[in-house]
């Protein structure tokens, strides 16, 4: 890969991961788009791991208030901390089971398709909209409740699908109930920690076996660049939502999904020159 394309795509990963536009769809679009060669799996442990480092440093308070609660569920004692480590692992284990399933079974690699990612693109862009729309703001994170967690983990399972978005639909999904929209990216943030790093592990141990771990000033490079791109992404998420709606993610994903159908079924799919 030149450094042009490691670049492009450890800052489309930290930009997207955390925004309710689909990470996994532009890593998979990037290449499809320039017809450059596939980034290959130990770039995109590298940028997911920068992506990982981001998240827990901008909510460095939660993840500590987590573990000191998992640590006080041994005594007996369950304060919010507990309660919110309790229903990020409630919320993660469906995606778990179905996400081990898609992968021995080989079905995962047949969603990789820009057909599909156009497709979930515009539909749940839809969707994240008529949420935000139709959605009361009167919940917050104290608020959510065991079922709760687990309704909002079984919308993660569908951002198996790539172009779904697993902040979009968990985000979508929190709307739905309620929850007010800072509180809802808080909470869908949270719950990529554990996705981010059992993927992470997964593609590690696929590497070790490979032979293919080879630390690298591009590798270090993309890891870096997605973490910084991810931390800013994350604080503009975070702040814009205290003061305005999704609908700006909305109107992108449907003009973005709009132009690949167009560029699918009328230009036949072909690498566009001017990208690359």
């Amino acid at each position: 890969m030149t450094l042009q394309h490691i670049i492009l795509l450890a800052v489309v990963q930290g930009i997207t991961e955390f925004l309710p536009i689909s990470s996994s769809g532009h890593l998979i679009l990037a290449p499809a788009l320039t017809g450059s060669p596939d980034q290959g799996l130990l770039v995109d442990v590298a940028v997911h791991v920068g992506t990982l480092a981001a998240v827990l440093m901008y909510f460095w308070r939660d993840v500590f208030a987590m573990l000191g609660g998992f640590v006080r569920l041994f005594t007996g004692r369950i304060n919010a901390g507990a309660r919110l480590a309790i229903h990020i692992v409630l919320a993660t284990i469906p995606v778990v089971a179905v996400g081990f399933y898609l992968k021995v079974s080989g079905i995962e690699e047949q969603l990789r398709s820009v057909e599909i990612i156009a497709w979930t693109t515009l539909g749940f862009g839809i969707l994240l909209w008529i949420a935000d729309k139709v959605g009361m703001t009167i919940n917050r994170l104290e608020h959510m409740r065991w079922g709760g967690a687990l309704f909002i983990g079984l919308a993660q399972v569908l951002a198996l699908i790539p172009g779904t978005s697993r902040s979009g639909i968990t985000m979508t999904a929190a709307r739905f109930m309620g929850y007010e929209r800072s509180d809802a990216a808080q909470f869908s943030m949270l719950m990529s920690i554990p996705v981010i790093l059992g993927a992470g592990l997964l593609a590690g141990i696929d590497l070790q076996q490979a032979g293919n771990i080879a630390l690298n000033e591009d590798i270090l490079l993309a890891a870096g660049l997605s973490f910084l791109t991810a931390l800013i992404a994350i604080a503009v998420l975070m702040n814009w939502l205290k003061r305005s709606s999704f609908t700006p993610f909305a109107i992108y994903r449907v003009l973005l999904g709009g132009g690949l159908l167009v560029w699918i079924y009328l230009y036949n799919g072909a690498p566009l020159p001017f990208i690359g």
